[in-house]
């Protein structure tokens, strides 16, 4: 990945069909800063758990990088000042007041955050999408890797004696979410089938006409020159 500032031209990143869509659906009228709380809660976390990712950010605190999970109606502004960092969600951000953004599914964005994935592997297939500054988004990437983010745990030992309750309760809901991704994929190839299907005997039968087709253009080329 290059580390030279440039502006990359958009490139749109479909949602996948998943329970996060169909949250994202069910939060589309909900004004976001309704959910600003819960972004205010996590950066303090980040700043106690995890202090080195945003001094490691110090040469880039004013480059503003914007996070766009596109199964959900809303972004997330990151303003990485290691002196006053903000993180603040959003409808939308002008364009002019990031420095780069990175789009893509919500699982991925944090599977990302927590280095369970090979971002690079992400960005060449098209899964994220970098735009904007790719140098700003190298350094905040470089900032993360190491940091030994774990939402889960992160979020157990703010909550002190809560802690194993949330732990069980945050295992039974990614087991459930798996349950639940399993079987939307079973959907979309239930509803996907018929249309393949459909397709690949179109297209034999287009083949078998065209094939037809040149039968008689032979046919009628041998009858002409006789």
């Amino acid at each position: 990945m290059s580390q030279s500032p440039v502006r990359a031209p958009a490139r749109p990143v479909a949602p996948p069909f998943s329970p996060v869509l169909l949250l994202g659906l069910a939060l589309r009228p909900l004004n976001p800063t309704l959910l600003q709380p819960v972004f205010d809660t996590m950066l303090r976390m980040i700043r106690r758990r995890h202090p080195d990712i945003l001094e490691r950010m110090a040469d880039y605190g004013d480059k503003a990088v914007c996070i766009d999970p596109v199964d959900l109606p809303f972004v997330i502004l990151l303003e990485p000042n290691p002196d006053e960092p903000r993180l603040t969600v959003r409808r939308e951000v002008d364009p002019a007041e990031i420095a780069a953004t990175i789009r893509g599914p919500l699982e991925m964005l944090i599977a990302l955050a927590e280095g369970k994935v090979d971002g690079d592997a992400l960005f060449f297939s098209r899964r994220l999408v970098i735009e904007g500054d790719t140098e700003v988004v190298v350094a905040l990437r470089n900032a993360i890797d190491g940091a030994g983010i774990d939402l889960i745990e992160d979020i157990s030992v703010e909550l002190g004696p809560l802690a194993r309750p949330f732990r069980g309760l945050a295992g039974a809901t990614l087991g459930l979410i798996d349950r639940m991704k399993a079987d939307f994929e079973t959907l979309r190839s239930s509803l996907i089938a018929p249309a393949v299907k459909d397709a690949d005997s179109q297209g034999a039968r287009i083949a078998q006409l065209e094939g037809e087709i040149k039968q008689l253009r032979k046919a009628a080329r041998r009858g002409g020159a006789e």
